[in-house]
């Protein structure tokens, strides 16, 4: 059985949602497992305490299902999650551009443009630079990391992947050529970071997705907005209950961070450990044991596949990543793998998907490969 998660009202207005929000007496929030969907519900659950009207969150994951029975009278599918929902949330914006939106006709006092520009900052379709004026931000030289510790943060960035990545004293060593002292040492971080992607890579996709993690808005809970985007995505994936504790608002800040540095030495580990493979338009990378695929795919896509979509498996999971000029659709090829191989689940959106699937690597990789050309 397969499950995409087609809501029953798609891409609502603002008022419309704030609307159905406001009359509800219990509302069931469900975000997919990214920063973006989870920004999307802790801005409406923000707005929903400021009303008193109580809620749920819940975090969907394929290997996790999210329909558990409730007394909610309303429920909101946030990004990726593989339920119909009452509302949808989702589409070719960002889900937490929306929930911004919605929020504010809720209860404009709680609406954080901060969240919202955090979540935006790992869409598929950000929305940042209104948001970011929203907020009040300006960008400032350097690299976006959630922490003062520039070693720490360069290390355990899922931003991006580097040569360093997931090693604090590669990184520490690597910045000890740089002179602190110098008027320009943010720069020169900036520049050492680009470069080490750069040189370490034959895709095209790294050179244009670097800028992601430099120039970052300072502000927020963590030391960048880009950090604390970055924090959101590995946190939701690695300990969800943090990760939604950490949209809600509340101090939770340290036990993110050690989510965050759990899940970053766990993906870049994976991706140098990668068995890989080339395929016409397809890059593969197959790791054992507990990975967390989904970072996995995006990083290799952002920093590291010459073809334009990434497939990364382990153990009865599957995640893809596609860049935008892949004219694929990954929700409905995982839809197609589940289908042609046997029992499992899996939803996404054009760009990322994920699935569980208990078939040989090979049968997998075959399924999506005839999907993607057909």
């Amino acid at each position: 059985m397969s499950t995409t998660g087609r809501s029953r009202e798609d891409a609502p207005q603002a008022s419309d949602i704030a609307g159905r929000l406001a009359t509800a007496e219990f509302v069931r929030l469900v975000a997919g497992a990214d920063a973006d969907s989870l920004a999307g519900a802790g801005l409406l659950a923000r707005a929903l305490d400021g009303n008193a009207i109580p809620f749920q969150v819940t975090v969907a994951r394929p290997w996790a299902s999210a329909d558990r029975a409730t007394d909610a009278d309303l429920t909101v599918a946030i990004g990726p999650t593989g339920i119909d929902g009452d509302l949808s949330l989702s589409g070719a914006g960002s889900a937490s551009g929306a929930a911004f939106e919605a929020a504010r006709e809720l209860d404009a006092e709680s609406a954080d443009p901060v969240l919202a520009l955090a979540g935006s900052h790992m869409a598929d379709a950000p929305t940042t630079a209104d948001l970011a004026e929203r907020a009040g931000l300006e960008r400032r030289p350097g690299v976006a990391v959630p922490t003062d510790d520039l070693a720490d943060g360069l290390a355990h960035t899922t931003l991006t992947h580097a040569p360093f990545s997931g090693d604090p004293k590669a990184v520490a060593d690597t910045l000890a050529t740089i002179d602190d002292e110098a008027d320009d040492y943010d720069r020169r971080v900036a520049s050492m970071v680009a470069l080490s992607v750069l040189d370490d890579s034959p895709s095209e996709r790294a050179a244009e997705t670097i800028g992601a993690a430099l120039r970052p808005y300072e502000g927020g809970p963590f030391e960048t907005v880009g950090g604390y985007a970055d924090v959101l995505e590995a946190t939701v994936r690695e300990d969800p209950g943090t990760a939604v504790a950490l949209a809600l608002g509340h101090d939770v800040r340290e036990a993110a961070l050690d989510a965050w540095r759990r899940h970053a030495r766990s993906a870049h580990a994976a991706i140098e450990a990668a068995t890989t493979g080339r395929y016409d338009g397809l890059f593969v990378a197959r790791d054992d044991g507990d990975v967390p695929v989904e970072t996995v795919a995006r990083l290799l896509r952002d920093a590291r596949s010459p073809e334009p979509v990434v497939l990364a498996l382990t153990d009865g999971r599957a995640a893809a990543a596609a860049t935008p000029v892949a004219e694929v659709d990954l929700a409905a090829v995982f839809e197609g793998t589940i289908d042609r191989l046997g029992d499992g689940t899996a939803f996404g959106t054009r760009r990322r998907a994920v699935a569980t699937v208990e078939a040989e690597t090979a049968d997998v990789i075959t399924a999506v490969r005839e999907a993607i050309q057909t």
